[in-house]
């Protein structure tokens, strides 16, 4: 494959990554909105626990989905099971301005989450027998950078198109309008991944590792536990950060919308700029466990700042750490999964990074319910950024 072909599929991975988050977020902006009349809080007439319970819907079906469709991607290779899940979530997301209940909400929300769970395992494996350990740390940070450019696009889009048009067409149109991006897929990626994955092992023959096995290395699990620690504060910032500039900072859901955007669209940044950084270390024969774990490891600690601007009663302070300790989180976001390529089997690939997504989404269920329950509990924001912090530190602790 020409590495302008490689690089136009990467960007469509992006471009699918991106489209999987504005449907992720969607329902964050909507249940922000506080119009007393059409807001989706006063139709259905939610509390804070409520609307933690909603945002978490989708992670329960996601997270427990992350093996299983890691197994189908190592199974039937990426391309067509991509596809499949792509239009799923995308008619399920629309069909969400349909609903007349929370019942029928939470419900969406799960299939929603079924629908993406192949989007992580996918990408990750195509990049895995596609690029080279030199080129990887930029690949997967561009992959990863688009996870956040997601939100940071799709907050604030969202966020408009509630406000001019109301939260069910919303909806519709974000499900809708993005199933053009199956086109150039279905006509420009070939199904060549397990072909690559059999030359592969072809050239380098070993024997071969349990899967079992792997499971059972400290390597995984202290992967597993910083993995939800990084993402425990990403999903906090995706399901709850509109909602806290606007209750407890006073914006308005469009101001609120925007600074939740650029707050992602900042780690988006880092998290290219560090896997560029970090491959080109690489390259100069720096050894790669190392450099990639510093990156993860320092994005942690930056992170971490976020505890200053929310104990803060300055406004400009806590916008400034708001968006200080996002971005500063994307050091670990590129290296941290391009370090688990790493060390894993390739043949795995798939199963493992299944493990590892379940691990970063299993956050999503529990930032959602324990911010909520903090907030109704406490009447304040400050609890639920000081369980951030916790979870920041153990992330470090289990890196070191």
């Amino acid at each position: 494959m020409s590495p302008r072909r490689r690089w136009f599929i990467i960007g469509l991975l992006c471009l699918g990554m991106i489209i999987a988050y504005f449907d992720r977020v969607n329902l964050s902006v909507a249940l922000a909105e506080k119009d007393p009349v059409r807001s989706m809080q006063a139709q259905f007439a939610l509390d804070n626990q409520d609307r933690g319970a909603l945002n978490s819907a989708f992670f329960w079906s996601y997270a427990a989905l992350q093996i299983p469709a890691g197994w189908v991607v190592d199974r039937f290779g990426v391309k067509y099971p991509y596809a499949l899940g792509f239009v799923i979530w995308s008619l399920v997301s629309a069909g969400t301005a349909l609903c007349g209940s929370v019942r029928q909400l939470f419900l969406l929300r799960l299939v929603l989450g079924l629908g993406e769970s192949v989007v992580t395992p996918a990408g990750m494996r195509w990049i895995r027998f596609h690029c080279a350990e030199t080129q990887r740390g930029l690949a997967v940070g561009l992959y990863m950078a688009a996870a956040k450019v997601g939100p940071a696009v799709g907050t604030p889009l969202a966020g408009w198109l509630v406000v001019q048009f109301g939260w069910r067409m919303m909806f519709l149109l974000l499900g809708l309008g993005c199933l053009i991006w199956l086109l150039p897929w279905m006509k420009y990626v070939p199904d060549d991944d397990r072909e690559l994955e059999a030359a592969q092992a072809r050239r380098a023959p070993s024997t071969r590792v349990p899967f079992t096995s792997v499971l059972a290395s400290p390597v995984i699990w202290g992967t597993v536990i910083g993995t939800f620690c990084y993402q425990y504060f990403v999903y906090f910032s995706m399901t709850w950060l509109p909602a806290y500039f606007v209750d407890r900072r006073h914006l308005s859901l469009a101001d609120s919308s925007v600074y939740t955007g650029f707050s992602f669209l900042g780690m988006a940044v880092v998290a290219t700029l560090a896997g560029w950084v970090a491959d080109r270390l690489i390259e100069r024969g720096h050894d790669a466990v190392r450099v990639r774990k510093a990156f993860t490891i320092a994005g942690f600690l930056a992170a971490s700042t976020e505890l200053i601007g929310a104990l803060s009663d300055s406004f400009s302070v806590a916008l400034f750490f708001a968006v200080f300790s996002l971005s500063g989180l994307g050091l670990t976001t590129a290296n941290y999964w391009a370090l688990t390529q790493t060390l894993i089997p390739g043949a795995a690939v798939g199963r493992i990074v299944g493990v590892q997504n379940c691990a970063a989404n299993l956050p999503g269920i529990v930032a959602p319910l324990l911010t909520g329950w903090l907030v109704q509990t406490t009447g304040n924001y400050e609890a639920p950024m000081k369980a951030i912090w916790a979870f920041l530190l153990t992330g470090v602790a289990a890196y070191l």
